[in-house]
């Protein structure tokens, strides 16, 4: 028997595969060792000395999977990320229960070279970190199993030793200058598979239907994984509707499984529609009966009519639809890219219950259970591959660019919520080559442009910012920054306008800008003041650097979340006035890493999230929220700002993020009356008052009402109105337990002992002892080295029981030391 920390699923239908595996698909989640380094050779990972062996060199680890070789190195505010060959080993008990059945290895995604071995045989290996495949195990296993050293050495269990490479290699893609790590790792899901000598590599099913939704067509084939030459079989089929129901059945007799075969057309009548508020979705089960046994899978599709209107607007089912989105990598505090099913289902809830019914999947081709969540939440999906900046390789490096768009148009072919196929981003960014030639990008992406529409008609192409290759695809998405790289979030509507007037589709994906979270301002806009206004709104070479060049917000701004609110409520604002719009995705749903901004407030943190990197909303969540749902929400803004400031008596201006009709603000027990929601009465769409609060303590509460329900939130903060001047000194104090788990907080004050509460200083921790920093998770409290926010950081301890001393330091400043 297989160990019990495997993760074993036993189908009769293996309902979440797209790649249609049956009938029984083993997680290999437990029992590895890992070793972050290469090896002289494959004997070194078998050869009969262990772990905990005092002769094992190199020593390694034990490890589950999905797992990131980047995994804290990632966001390590002191080294550059690992990128380099890296090793996992396990052993297994193989007990295929099929007569002449196909033992495989299924990954789900593996960063970024991978060589696979049985024993020290190489039986496979692959070259791209996020598309799926498979290796045949079953030769290689029955040698081996003839082997003396299979019974006295390994027990009756089969040695897998597997190599990661994630190294700089400029003939693959992406390239090491994209805006996010190109991890190393078995991150995504690895599956032991047996099936019969029979079975299926791929079935494609591809569900149309009219715009009025009264017919509908499926057309069904398959392809077949014989490696046996069985030539005859038969194909059961059943179409089940969302309710259950059987709409139809069908059965084939196979003769010539060679290439793919079209086994199954039929049409339906009245179909049950998918859509992002229904996403109704019929089943498609199929057996396949032969002499080496039966197979049995399972395909989810979804009838739905898309349209990209020429010049207009986007339509679902021959209605309009304002595609509102977001973008998602795959990436999060402590794990990096090997995030687990569970993690995954939460991120994209949040997604749906923030008001998205669009995502693109930047950049590159993302895990299947993403997909299906996609699906069955009714978020719609532009999904891309990785040729991301740096220019144009040769031969190599083109035939992965195509090799990867086949695999990602096959793999997802059968998902409803797909609508676009992406062949690029960022291709007008040299770098990589000593020549950049845009004719020979141009006919590169015409030929990607072909390949996507011969293999997948129903869809649209797509890139973003390659203005020389925008006539190519179906829909192009221009680059605007409207108050971040380039002008003022005011200039974002004209901006938009003047790109739409240029292509035949528009779609507007990539907008937004930093935020440090749990930094506020009283003035966030000023440095507005700054800016050159009723230009272009593009990114340009440079534009990400905190130094040098133009003034721009996000080189001169404040980086708080007072800012960015404001700049997505002007965004949101404006796009409810565009009904040519087809839609457009905010820059991104999470903070991400990145190895390009290290001098960023959390270093190496792409900031541009509405949440933090471990799920954690920041205010701008909420702003969305009240724009994009129907659930009777209401957020005061300012949640995590503990203390406010100003003068005594002035009036400071509380704004509440509702989708209510009306609210009512209370400040310390007194109402300050009630006001109806505008979407377009700037800022917070009419909820905003303005009042003085009271030096000290003050509570803030709102009740909004939409119809008959009622949503309330309340805040409580300080009120500061001493001034202060330059931070001279810090103080470290414990603030929170939780368990075992210590928070503590550094604070600047002047030589008054002021708070300093617009500080941006550099914070230091530091821990000997028991105990170990929660670090290196990409977030606010949980980095080493991080910006202050609002003169104040803060970061949590494990204390393991025991005693540490934690330090904090600060350029400039006495260090200081607390006992925990």
């Amino acid at each position: 028997m297989l160990n019990k920390t495997k993760y074993i699923i036993f189908t009769i239908f293996l309902i979440t595969s797209q790649l249609s595996f049956a009938q029984q698909s083993i997680r290999l989640n437990g029992d590895w060792e890992f070793l972050k380094q290469d090896l002289g050779g494959i004997w070194e990972a078998v050869r009969p000395v262990g772990l905990g062996n005092p002769e094992s060199v190199p020593l390694w680890q034990n490890v589950n999977l999905p797992h990131c070789v980047n995994a804290e190195d990632a966001v390590d505010p002191d080294v550059n990320y690992y990128q380099g060959p890296s090793w996992y080993r396990t052993q297994l008990k193989i007990e295929n229960p099929y007569q002449k059945g196909r033992t495989i290895l299924h990954f789900e995604g593996a960063g970024q070279k991978t060589d696979v071995y049985v024993y020290t045989t190489k039986v496979g290996s692959h070259v791209g970190g996020y598309d799926e495949w498979t290796v045949d195990i079953t030769d290689a296993v029955a040698a081996f199993q003839k082997t003396e050293v299979y019974q006295k050495q390994f027990k009756g269990k089969v040695p897998v030793s597997i190599r990661t490479d994630n190294s700089r290699d400029l003939e693959m893609i992406p390239s090491d200058l994209s805006d996010f790590n190109v991890y190393g790792g078995i991150y995504r899901y690895l599956n032991l598979v047996y099936v019969p000598a029979l079975s299926v590599d791929k079935m494609f099913a591809k569900a149309e239907v009219d715009a009025q939704g009264k017919l509908g067509k499926l057309s069904v084939k398959a392809r077949f994984y014989n490696p046996a030459g069985v030539n005859d079989a038969r194909v059961q089929f059943k179409l089940i509707d969302p309710a259950g129901r059987v709409v139809s059945k069908g059965e084939k007799r196979l003769n010539n499984l060679t290439a793919d075969i079209e086994l199954w057309n039929l049409e339906v009548k009245k179909p049950q529609l998918w859509s992002t508020d229904h996403p109704l979705q019929y089943r498609l089960q199929y057996e396949v009966i032969s002499p080496t046994g039966n197979y049995n899978g399972e395909e989810k599709i979804g009838f739905r009519h898309i349209e990209f209107v020429e010049k207009g607007p986007f339509n679902l089912n021959g209605k309009r639809l304002l595609l509102r989105g977001t973008h998602r990598h795959e990436d999060h505090a402590g794990v990096e890219a090997a995030m687990t099913e569970d993690m995954i289902r939460t991120e994209m809830q949040m997604m749906k219950d923030m008001g998205v019914n669009f995502i693109r999947l930047g950049h590159y081709q993302q895990s299947r259970i993403v997909l299906n969540l996609c699906d069955s939440l009714g978020i719609l999906v532009w999904e891309e591959i990785p040729w991301c900046r740096g220019g144009l390789g040769g031969d190599v490096y083109k035939q992965q660019a195509r090799r990867m768009l086949t695999n990602m148009i096959e793999q997802h072919y059968n998902h409803p919520s797909i609508i676009i196929w992406g062949l690029g981003n960022e291709n007008d960014w040299p770098g990589d080559f000593p020549a950049f030639d845009k004719e020979k990008i141009r006919a590169f992406m015409k030929e990607l442009n072909d390949l996507s529409h011969q293999m997948d008609a129903a869809r649209y192409t797509a890139i973003r910012r390659c203005d020389f290759c925008a006539d190519i695809v179906d829909v192009y998405s221009p680059s605007i920054w409207a108050g971040w790289y380039r002008g003022a979030y005011t200039d974002y509507k004209k901006a938009s306008e003047d790109e739409f007037s240029k292509v035949k589709r528009f779609l507007h994906v990539e907008w937004g800008g930093d935020s440090h979270a749990m930094r506020h301002s009283e003035n966030p806009d000023k440095a507005l003041s700054k800016i050159k206004t009723g230009g272009s709104a593009d990114e340009r070479a440079g534009d990400a650097s905190l130094y040098g060049g133009a003034a721009r917000i996000s080189k001169d701004g404040d980086w708080s979340e007072s800012y960015i609110t404001n700049l997505i409520d002007w965004h949101l604002k404006e796009q409810e006035s565009m009904p040519w719009l087809s839609g457009t995705a905010y820059w991104p749903f999470k903070d991400f890493s990145t190895p390009v901004r290290p001098d960023n407030p959390v270093p190496y943190m792409n900031q541009k999230g509405v949440i933090e990197r471990d799920f954690t909303r920041k205010e701008a969540y909420y702003v969305f929220q009240s724009y994009w749902t129907e659930k009777p929400m209401a957020h005061i803004y300012g949640h995590t700002w503990p203390v406010r400031w100003g003068e005594e008596g002035e009036e400071k201006m509380v704004k509440v993020y509702s989708n209510a009709t009306e609210a009512e603000i209370f400040l310390n027990g007194k109402s300050f009356g009630s006001k109806k929601r505008n979407s377009q009465d700037y800022p917070a769409a009419g909820l905003r008052w303005n009042f003085p609060f009271v030096k000290g303590e003050n509570t803030v509460k709102v009740i909004a009402k939409k119809g008959k329900e009622i949503a309330t939130d309340e805040i409580k903060f300080n009120y500061q109105i001493e001034k202060w001047t330059k931070p001279v000194e810090m103080t470290l104090t414990k603030v929170d337990q939780q368990g075992d788990v210590a928070t503590v907080e550094i604070r600047l004050f002047d030589n008054k002992g002021v708070q300093c509460l617009d500080a941006v200083n550099w914070i230091n921790f530091g821990l000997t002892g028991d105990g170990k920093m929660i670090d290196n998770q990409g977030t606010s409290s949980g980095s080493r080295k991080v910006q202050a926010y609002n003169g104040r950081a803060i970061i949590k301890v494990r204390l393991n029981k025991g005693k540490s001393i934690i330090s904090g330091s600060s350029e400039g400043l006495k260090t200081i030391f607390m006992e925990l």
